[in-house]
């Protein structure tokens, strides 16, 4: 069986270590982005099953990505992450079609959860 693919998109280097070790020792196939332009260009090649998204990455912010991401395929799963209450950025999100976010710093177990739920449906 082909391994689910986890792609990881946040500025801050320590939170994609962190999430990049948790996804891979659940036993996703994980990549990480830094900014939108490397995002899009590891969507295009190695097309992820669910994206953990940054709201706030400098260049093109969580928003625009998403756009990005669902233009390219409607289907994609993608959670939000954001260290800010931006109710309106974060409403504008699920509009886009994001299936929900984790407010910084979250509960790693949590996030864990959702993910396995989301690819696995347990």
């Amino acid at each position: 069986m082909e391994k689910k693919k986890v792609l990881i998109v946040d500025d801050q280097n320590g939170i994609r270590i962190l999430l990049m070790e948790v996804f891979g020792s659940e036993g996703y196939e994980t990549f990480q982005a830094a900014n939108g332009k490397i995002a899009l260009e590891i969507v295009e090649k190695e097309p992820p099953d669910l994206v953990l998204l940054d709201m706030k990455i400098p260049g093109m912010d969580g928003l625009e990505i998403l756009k990005h991401l669902k233009s390219m395929n409607p289907d994609i799963k993608v959670i939000m992450m954001t260290a800010y209450g931006e109710l309106d950025m974060i409403k504008e999100a699920t509009e886009l079609g994001a299936l929900m976010h984790f407010t910084k710093p979250f509960d790693i177990d949590e996030m864990r959860i959702a993910v396995n739920k989301q690819l696995r449906g347990d």
